[in-house]
Order: structure tokens, then sequence, then C-alpha cells
């Protein structure tokens, strides 16, 4: 929780340090001939978040192969023991919600990856606010880049959502996959009201919009949880940036660097259970929804 950069002979407000802090580093995009017809807007993309998601994805298959590559039959030491809880607490998840054990081969490490790669994502939350965008600050524009940087991909909600749609894309191909393109369609027309010709319709949209809403709030409840705690952060670091600009005893600014501290202490302990939390939420649903499609309506 750095103090807040300096942008001349005075610092930002509040309101001008946080709107910059939620500002992507983005870059322009579009087809030729597309995005001048109206039809499509490639416009943006958030390169940050790419990039840092990207980045930790990598990780995240480094650390869990290297506890493969260097688990033994002997006493394991600390890392492969670790490693080996994680394991087993995802593979007796993935059992009591997934039956099919041709299925869990794969779901089960697509679940353990999930729940590893999310919690290296969020956990860039514990770091200071302004550690890497200043890092950036200093180099960035001098390339000729935008004086922007979020380092959270999960606090972006096109991160999340495009991970939720991706759990969309593997339950519908075991919908397919398990139940068959026939079977599958007509479940989405015979399900949850009855195999009647004139409820068709009825049952269609109902199983558009739970597909529809899963995906949505399976994507926003991560967005919405990582978000408010970077706000946070974003806040207790305001208190250390004001003591900073303004430190003045007789006014009490002491006492605020004070808060600042303890805020911020306090906050990144409880953000642990938070980012831990929403990494096992984010995997758990994504093997209900796998789960609910190996079953029949």
């Amino acid at each position: 929780m750095a103090a807040v950069e300096n942008t001349g002979t005075h610092g930002p407000n509040a309101g001008e340090y946080i709107q910059h802090h939620l500002q992507h580093l983005q870059m322009n995009f579009s087809l030729q001939g597309v995005k001048q017809s109206g039809l499509v807007d490639f416009s943006l993309f958030n390169l940050d978040s790419l990039f840092y998601s990207v980045i930790l994805g990598v990780i995240t298959c480094f650390v869990l192969w290297r506890a493969a590559s260097a688990a033994t039959a002997g006493i394991p030491g600390r890392f492969q023991a670790a490693v080996e809880i994680l394991v087993e607490m995802v593979d007796k998840q993935a059992k009591g919600v997934i039956h099919n054990a041709t299925s869990r081969k794969l779901v089960s490490p697509l679940a353990l990856t999930v729940f590893v790669w999310i919690f290296l994502m969020n956990a860039m939350d514990m770091l200071p606010v302004d550690a890497l965008p200043g890092l950036w600050h200093s180099a960035g524009p001098a390339m000729g880049y935008q004086n922007y940087m979020r380092v959270v991909p999960t606090a972006d909600l096109s991160t999340t959502l495009g991970m939720s749609v991706s759990v969309l894309l593997i339950c519908l191909f075991y919908n397919v996959k398990i139940k068959g393109l026939g079977g599958w369609v007509h479940e989405l027309l015979a399900a949850p009201f009855g195999d009647k010709f004139y409820l068709y319709p009825v049952n269609f949209l109902m199983q558009m919009i739970e597909f529809a809403a899963k995906t949505v709030s399976h994507g926003m409840r991560l967005f919405g949880n990582m978000f408010a705690g970077e706000l946070i952060f974003m806040l207790i670091a305001l208190m250390g940036g004001a003591w900073a600009w303004q430190f003045n005893p007789l006014e009490g600014m002491f006492w605020l660097g004070i808060g600042h501290v303890i805020a911020g202490t306090a906050w990144s302990i409880f953000h642990i259970l938070v980012i831990t939390l929403q990494a096992f939420i984010f995997m758990m649903l994504t093997l209900i929804y796998v789960g609910q499609a190996h079953d029949s309506h």
C-alpha cells in the first residue's frame, strides 16, 4: 500500500487516484472494414489482464508439473505434501459431484488447475497498490504505451466472464458426449415442464435462461468480490497517501498514517481468506455445472 504517486507539485485527489487505478492498459484493435461497418466493434483489449492471467497460468502449470515430476513414493517433502493434500481435496470434491470415472480423468485436473490459477490471480491483490503500476508508470509512457496498469485479472469482468464462458463450453461438450446430440436436444425441449409438444418453446426458453444465468452469475460472483477487495485496498492506500502528502501532527495526520498501517494489515489478513474462498467457490461451481451436464432430466 504505497503512497499516492506525485503528478506534479500536488498529488491527485481521492477521486482522481481511484479513477486512474481503475483504468486498464488497453490496445485499440479493429478489422479493416468491419469496425467501420458498425456490425462488430473490436475496439479494446485489456492488455494488463491478458498479460498477468497468461503469466500466472504458465506459473500454475509449471508448479503443478514440477510437483508431479518430483513426486516420490517415499516420505514426501513439504511441497509435495501440500500439493498432494490439494489434489486429494479436489479429487474428493469431484467424486462427490461427477460419478463418471472417465470424465473425472479430465475434469479433476481441470478443476485443480482452475483453483490454483484463480488463487494466484486473486493473490495479486495482496501486492502493494502502487508497486507494479508504479514501475510501469516510469517505463510504459517512455515506450509509447498508456500510463495505466491493473494487476488483478479477476477484478476485470472480461476475465471472469471469459472463464465462465469456457466452463459453459465444457458443459455443452459433456451434454453432447454423455447424452448424444439427439438426447440433449430432446432434453432442451422436454425439460423441465414435461415432454409435451406445446411446452417445447417454454422448456427451451427456460433452458437458455438457465445456461445464461449460470454463466453470468459464475463470472460476476468472482469479479464482484475481487473488485470490491481491490477498491478497499485503494481506499486504505489513500489513507497512507494523505498522511505522506499532508503530514501535520497538529491536525491529526499522524493517526491517519497509523490507521493506514492497521487497516492495511487487518484487511490483508482477512483478504487471504477471501481470495482462497473465491477460488474454491469458482472451482466447485465448475464441478457442479459439469456434473449437471452428466445428469438426465
